[in-house]
């Protein structure tokens, strides 16, 4: 849509960034934590760049304090950080683990001392190494009740502070990686019959944990965040059309239906069900996954990129299991489902260095078919670009992180206009990271980290990017001047 003049986001607009315990905490042994399934994963060899963990991670667990003072200092309305299951139960599902408990306390307590909304994330991959061991993790149903009474545990001790709650990241993504491409644990390639019982059970544990919040906290706020990739019909030929629609059944509506209404795609279900890939689906499941369906109050988005759908014959592309995680432009392949799509490069759009288009208004894109599909508010729960900064004499320029954001608010802004009910961008992240697969050299954040690849390397200090003031300045005009 077109309008004249813009009206802005709202005035309780939550301008955030984000981060993963995995990913940022380290103390990967203190405290009582237990082994997670990724401090077991990282030590395959190949599994990620230069063999790097996040054993240290950018020790926040030690420095939060500092890091929610550079929060304060920015102006940041919220900061969503997930907590670590083995750190809350080391073995998963015997005892609680206090002092981990407490450090998320602390955490909590210093973000509502410094008027900073937590928004709590369940969980964000890193699952009890010991239930791997026990039942095979999310192979087994099992886990459902465990997940369960794990997120119990912090909404009994929580809620009185943390209103707003994430349950699952990125479903899609540590499934389909997991179970389908190999690249996260436990490893499996094409594992297709899994892969679907595999998400039921995460959908049986999302929709579980959502009904139990809203009766220890009936005011809480709770939704799933989903990697969104958008996609475009390659072309006007009808093939290619109807290769967007499945490849929105199986990528996208997949997920997003069941957290808004409860139920799979109709075409989605038909075509697993031919194939027979459709999960075991008990007797109360429907009425618990449409009971929870009810209950949400938002749609989480993790957006990145847009893709191109384009018709693929059965005897074409399949999945390579390959990505770019090297961050060497132009290294990333064609993949696709045979007799129903694959994904080619997208020539009207920039890419960054991994291969990842550059596409701000598929965020609008984003807001407005949950806006169409679902009728939900919207929390834009991460958005960043993943680049190569140069720390340079005490100061490190992001002019091109400035722009992608820049960028991407500008169209958010126009799907406020069109009448999406956005509720918070959170940037991802907050201070650069361990990225999963590629190491420490892909970062994100607002807030450099003197550390390289080498587990020792680095003080580990922090230093102000440009786009910290930026974003600072943003957060401070509720994003009128960018």
């Amino acid at each position: 849509m077109y309008f004249e003049k813009s009206k802005g986001f709202p005035k309780d607009f939550l301008w955030g960034s984000a981060s993963a315990a995995y990913q940022v905490e380290g103390a990967c042994n203190e405290d009582g934590k237990g082994p997670s399934n990724w401090d077991e994963f990282v030590r395959i060899p190949g599994k990620t760049f230069k063999a790097t963990t996040g054993d240290k991670a950018v020790d926040h667990y030690h420095r939060y304090k500092e890091d929610v003072a550079l929060m304060a200092e920015m102006g940041l309305k919220t900061y969503r950080f997930s907590i670590s299951w083995p750190r809350i139960i080391p073995d998963g599902n015997g005892e609680v683990n206090e002092k981990g408990l407490q450090f998320y306390d602390d955490l909590i307590n210093e973000l509502v001392k410094n008027n900073i909304v937590p928004m709590v994330t369940v969980y964000h991959w890193d699952m009890p190494q010991a239930l791997e061991e026990q039942y095979h993790g999310w192979e087994s149903r099992r886990i459902v009740d465990d997940f369960v009474r794990y997120a119990k545990v912090l909404f009994e001790r929580y809620s009185d502070r943390v209103k707003h709650w994430i349950i699952m990241n990125e479903q899609n993504v540590f499934t389909g990686l997991g179970w389908n491409a190999g690249m996260h644990p436990p490893g499996k390639v094409d594992d297709q019959k899994m892969f679907y019982q595999v998400n039921h059970y995460a959908f049986m544990a999302h929709a579980k944990s959502v009904i139990a919040l809203k009766e220890i906290c009936p005011d809480a706020k709770v939704g799933s965040s989903f990697a969104f990739t958008p996609a475009y019909a390659f072309d006007r030929k009808p093939e290619n059309a109807m290769a967007k629609m499945d490849y929105d059944d199986l990528e996208n509506f997949y997920w997003m239906d069941m957290y808004a209404y409860g139920r799979y795609p109709r075409a989605a279900r038909a075509y697993l069900e031919s194939k027979d890939l459709m999960p075991v689906i008990e007797d109360e499941d429907e009425e618990i996954l449409k009971k929870a369906a009810s209950l949400i109050d938002f749609m989480g988005v993790n957006y990145y990129r847009t893709c191109v759908a384009e018709y693929n014959p059965i005897d074409g592309v399949g999945a390579t299991h390959e990505m770019n995680t090297t961050g060497k432009k132009g290294t990333a392949k064609v993949q696709g489902v045979p007799g129903l799509y694959k994904n080619p490069a997208n020539e009207f759009l920039p890419t960054t260095d991994w291969d990842w288009t550059i596409d701000p208004m598929g965020l609008r894109m984003c807001c407005r078919q949950i806006t169409s599909r679902y009728d939900l508010p919207i929390v834009i729960s991460e958005n960043g670009l993943g680049a190569f900064d140069k720390f340079e004499d005490g100061e490190i320029h992001d002019p091109y992180r400035i722009d992608y954001l820049k960028h991407h608010i500008e169209e958010l802004k126009k799907a406020c206009d069109d009448g999406c009910r956005v509720l918070a961008y959170c940037t991802w992240s907050y201070t650069d990271l361990l990225s999963w697969l590629n190491g420490y050299q892909k970062r994100y954040g607002f807030v450099y980290v003197d550390r390289e690849e080498e587990e020792n390397s680095g003080t580990l200090n922090r230093y102000k990017k440009d786009s910290y003031y930026w974003y600072k300045h943003v957060i401070e005009t509720n994003g009128e001047e960018l």
